[in-house]
């Protein structure tokens, strides 16, 4: 699935937070944003997923017209900032929460989930009491389970020891390849090198694209 962003402006108040922002990711690309915190990337992000709406430009989504076509991004997997989940239910309890809002009723496979991102579906630990880096995992795991097209992850390495960081670059590695659109922020270059097709910076809500490291 297609995201094009075309010379996007976001004003907060007087402030410009996104100057003239243009990109394009396609469906089994991975696209980097690196930057300072404040730079822009959250705020972009909360654009395309519809949260805000554009002061200038356009963003599409498969050709349809953020705010226009569609109001809020469907089929997408999100992580911006910190997730909310329900503290005292465990990372099971809190996906089949989410999962059966929709009348899926697939325990296994939200088994399989949480194994995927190496929580165990029997601990009945509860949310409040894990560790960031266990918070992380059951964020990414909220984030694929019903398998979107596409994945907005804003730090998704954030708390992750260096096993987990391993383990979710194969994650994302497979959801690239299984054709999903990601765009992913990271302060952490050796993630965007190994994962990226595509790197942009971003400095004073402007985008630059530097050279990947994997092309």
């Amino acid at each position: 699935m297609e995201i094009s962003i075309k010379d996007v402006d976001k004003y907060f108040g007087r402030k410009k937070i996104l100057d003239h922002v243009s990109l394009s990711v396609g469906a089994g690309q991975i696209c980097g944003l690196v930057g300072y915190n404040g730079s822009g990337k959250t705020v972009l992000f909360k654009c395309i997923c519809g949260f805000y709406r554009v002061d200038a430009g356009e963003i599409r989504i498969q050709g349809k017209r953020m705010g226009q076509d569609m109001e809020l991004l469907e089929n997408v997997g999100i992580i911006i900032e910190n997730p909310a989940f329900m503290g005292a239910r465990s990372g099971y309890a809190n996906l089949e929460f989410l999962y059966r809002i929709r009348n899926k009723k697939n325990r296994e496979y939200l088994r399989a989930i949480l194994e995927k991102v190496g929580l165990d579906p029997d601990s009945q630990k509860r949310v409040r009491d894990y560790s960031m880096g266990m918070k992380q995992r059951l964020a990414i795991a909220q984030a694929i389970m019903e398998e979107p097209d596409i994945l907005i992850l804003d730090e998704p390495m954030n708390g992750l020891d260096r096993q987990g960081v391993e383990d979710m670059r194969e994650l994302f590695l497979e959801q690239r390849k299984a054709g999903k659109t990601i765009l992913m922020a990271s302060h952490n270059r050796e993630d965007i090198d190994i994962l990226c097709d595509a790197v942009y910076e971003m400095d004073h809500g402007r985008l630059t694209r530097l050279p990947a490291a994997n092309l």
